[in-house]
């Protein structure tokens, strides 16, 4: 298992903030790493001070292929890579329906990557889209952040409902609760609740915190900048569970 996901389909529930912690821990953890800002929005690149990505055409698995890998840049972290995003990404699903076998063209193109890294993250935009399907036939894994709340609940749902009619695997959605507030009764009740519904749900909690607010302040990871906070320790809890996943690289 390498090649992982960061997805929801609901915005603001902490998807870019787990895929910029989780490659840096996986970089503390001897990984290498490769992070895939696949949102127009580009906030991954934007935490890891790295320029958009150079504009390139698509017109087969290939191109493509050619295009992303001419992008990957260096951060300033030794062991973390990035493809960084660029607002043409908006255009990816009208790109990718112009494609033979639409649904498969991202899984085609990262397999050309893993030989190069332990771990493939991508951060993707909050939708399901055909760039969506593609992510998830490309993924070993989905890490899908749920806030503790009615609506955030409501979306976990709809993305298994949405696996179960496309008759994709459900155990590759690893749900795990992001932004949570133990003092607050509602947040309470659906963490006693919810992962009893889903067999992959995830054991580590990622608190709410102000801390990570800052990392547009600092332009880097909490991780970087932060390192006993208890988000930070939480992200590198949750770092460790995944690595002892089956199917993870030792």
């Amino acid at each position: 298992m390498n090649i992982l996901s960061s997805y929801s389909i609901k915005g603001g529930v902490g998807k870019t903030a787990l895929a910029v912690n989780l490659a840096f821990a996986f970089r503390e953890a001897g990984r290498r790493t490769l992070l895939v800002d696949l949102d127009p929005q580009g906030a991954a690149t934007f935490y890891f001070r790295v320029a958009s990505a150079e504009k390139f055409r698509m017109r087969d698995a290939d191109s493509l292929a050619e295009g992303l890998r001419r992008n990957v840049r260096e951060s300033d972290f030794p062991g973390l890579d990035i493809i960084p995003s660029n607002l043409g990404y908006r255009h990816f699903d009208i790109l990718l329906d112009g494609m033979a076998k639409r649904r498969r063209q991202l899984r085609k193109v990262l397999e050309e990557f893993r030989p190069d890294y332990d771990v493939i993250l991508m951060d993707c935009p909050p939708n399901i889209t055909l760039l969506s399907e593609n992510v998830f036939r490309a993924s070993d894994a989905i890490l899908v952040p749920v806030i503790p709340t009615v609506l955030s609940r409501r979306t976990l749902e709809q993305l298994a409902g949405f696996f179960r009619d496309e008759e994709l695997p459900k155990g590759m959605l690893r749900p795990f609760f992001s932004m949570a507030q133990k003092r607050n009764r509602m947040h309470r009740e659906i963490m006693e609740e919810l992962p009893a519904e889903y067999p992959g749900f995830l054991n580590t909690v990622i608190p709410f915190s102000a801390d990570v607010e800052k990392m547009g302040l600092h332009r880097k990871p909490l991780l970087a900048y932060s390192h006993a906070c208890a988000a930070a320790m939480a992200y590198r809890a949750l770092c460790d569970e995944i690595l002892s996943l089956p199917g993870a690289r030792p």
